[in-house]
């Protein structure tokens, strides 16, 4: 295989002295002077959130205050670096949410892992998981960016249910009007 040189054109005596180079980066530094700044005084000032922002994955809870989490761990399987921990637990026959099948015993998201894609949000079947529109998270440590079932449950708060699982009532009167 045979190398063919290629013929390079000999440098001006501007561009050996570097002065276009230096003349560009000046014409820079002056156009950046006379703008307008766009310095925001965090946080005070923040930046509008775009629209379609997937955020910080936060549990939230019926209106009655009741956690909408089954433990079903298909936000577990989906998540694609594997942030998402479910530990299921079971619900004593005594108490008034005994008809449900399961709660979780524990749940973490490890916020240094996940990677906002809402893949849990949108594969959720309760609705229990919320993409809130949170943005600055930080910690000292690694073992505060490490989200528990308590620390979710702050950031998500409460919405609107459409489901009435929770409530044995409105399902038998719902179940009631179909027929």
């Amino acid at each position: 295989m045979a190398v063919i040189p290629v013929a390079r054109q000999p440098l001006t005596f501007a561009e050996r002295t570097y002065v276009p180079q230096i003349l560009g980066g000046l014409r820079t530094t002056f156009r950046h002077l006379v703008r307008k700044k766009t310095t925001l005084e965090y946080p005070e000032q923040r930046p509008a959130i775009p629209p379609g922002y997937r955020g910080v994955p936060t549990l939230v809870k019926d209106p009655n205050g009741r956690e909408k989490c089954v433990s079903c761990q298909l936000c577990e399987f989906v998540c694609p670096p594997k942030a998402i921990r479910i530990t299921p637990g079971g619900i004593p026959a005594e108490a008034p949410t005994a008809h449900v099948e399961k709660a979780p015993l524990a749940f973490e998201i490890n916020m240094l892992r996940c990677i906002y894609c809402g893949l849990c949000q949108e594969v959720c079947p309760e609705e229990a998981i919320f993409l809130q529109n949170q943005y600055s998270l930080s910690g000292y440590t690694r073992a505060e960016l490490v989200h528990d079932k308590q620390k979710l449950y702050e950031l998500g708060g409460t919405l609107p249910d459409q489901h009435f699982k929770w409530d044995r009532k409105k399902a038998a009167a719902g179940r009631g009007n179909a027929h």
